[in-house]
């Protein structure tokens, strides 16, 4: 099973409110493989859960890393990180 590590930062003007908060959580859960994010150097927290990815207080510019086991590892940490960098706030 590949494992993949990736450091992104964050894109939206507002930060990892609401509305991109509930976009990522649900693309990690419908990847069907074990992602996880943390904040810097903190604690690594699933990926797939909202209140926890809310609760992390992303703010625009910080920096996150994502990592994901399983074999569409490449894949899903592709599209997480699209939605990471992407300013949902532009829209």
């Amino acid at each position: 099973m590949p494992h993949l590590t990736r450091t992104v930062r964050i894109g939206s003007s507002h930060g990892l409110h609401a509305r991109p908060a509930k976009l990522f959580a649900q693309a990690a859960k419908d990847s069907g493989i074990p992602v996880t994010i943390a904040k810097d150097a903190g604690k690594p927290i699933n990926a797939a859960s909202i209140l926890g990815i809310i609760a992390l207080g992303l703010e625009y510019g910080d920096y996150v890393t994502l990592t994901a086991d399983g074999a569409n590892a490449e894949t899903t940490i592709d599209r997480l990180s699209e939605l990471l960098t992407t300013d949902h706030d532009a829209e």
